[in-house]
C-alpha cells in the first residue's frame, strides 16, 4: 500500500473515532435527566398521597389538612399523622408534625432518637411500625453511614409549636391493611394502609 492511501485510511479513521466520541459525549451530556431529590411515589392512591416528605426541622410549612391518627405523649406533647405513603422500590414513609400545646418548652427528644443512634444526634429513629398479623415489626431504615432514615435535628418543641417529622420503613406486604407507629414517650397509633 502506498504512502498516500495510508494517509487516507487513517484521516479517515480520525474522523470515524471523533463522529463517535462526539456521539458518545452528546449521550452523557448533563441535559434533561434530572434525578428525583426524594423518593418517587407509586401511582397508585395511597393513604396520604398528595402530602409530601415534611422539610428538616425548624422550617415552616403549611401543616397538611389530612389526619390518620393523632396521639398523645407526655407533657402536653401531641403527634400527628397525615400520610403513610408506599414508595416505589418497598418503602412506606410516615409522615406527620409533632406539636407541643403546653406553656413550656419541650426539649425530652432524647428517647425518641431509640437506642441504636445514640452517637447520631436527635432524630426519630426510635420509631417502629409493628404487622401485628404478619407478626413483623420494622426499624426505621439506614443508610450506608449509620444514618436513620428520618428527620433529625429534633432537639427542641417550642411551647405553642410543632415540628415536622417522617420516617421510612421497609414496606410490609400488599394484604398487610393496617400496622401500629411507635415512636417512644407516644402512645401506639393504628394507622390504615392502601395497596
Amino acid at each position: 500500500m502506498s504512502m498516500r492511501h495510508m494517509v487516507k485510511v487513517r484521516g479517515g479513521a480520525a474522523v470515524a473515532v471523533a463522529a463517535v466520541l462526539t456521539l458518545v459525549l452528546a449521550g452523557c451530556g448533563g441535559g434533561d435527566d434530572k434525578k428525583p431529590t426524594e423518593p418517587q411515589k407509586s401511582s397508585t392512591p395511597q393513604a396520604g398521597a398528595g402530602t409530601s416528605a415534611p422539610a428538616p426541622s425548624g422550617s415552616q410549612t403549611s401543616e397538611p389538612t389530612q389526619v390518620l391518627a393523632t396521639v398523645n405523649g407526655e407533657s402536653g406533647i401531641v403527634m400527628v399523622i397525615n400520610s403513610v405513603t408506599r414508595d416505589v422500590g418497598g418503602f412506606l414513609t410516615v409522615s406527620g408534625q409533632i406539636k407541643n400545646s403546653g406553656d413550656k418548652d419541650y426539649n425530652g427528644t432524647a428517647a425518641w432518637r431509640g437506642n441504636e443512634l445514640t452517637a447520631g444526634g436527635e432524630s426519630v429513629a426510635g420509631a417502629t411500625l409493628v404487622d401485628r398479623a404478619g407478626k413483623k415489626r420494622y426499624y426505621v431504615l439506614r443508610d450506608t453511614d449509620g444514618r436513620c432514615l428520618c428527620t433529625t435535628g429534633v432537639s427542641l418543641v417550642k411551647a405553642g409549636g410543632s415540628v415536622p417529622f417522617f420516617a421510612q420503613f421497609p414496606a410490609p406486604p400488599t394484604s398487610t391493611t393496617d400496622v401500629d407507629f411507635t415512636l417512644p414517650t407516644f402512645a401506639t397509633a393504628t394507622i390504615k394502609l392502601s395497596g
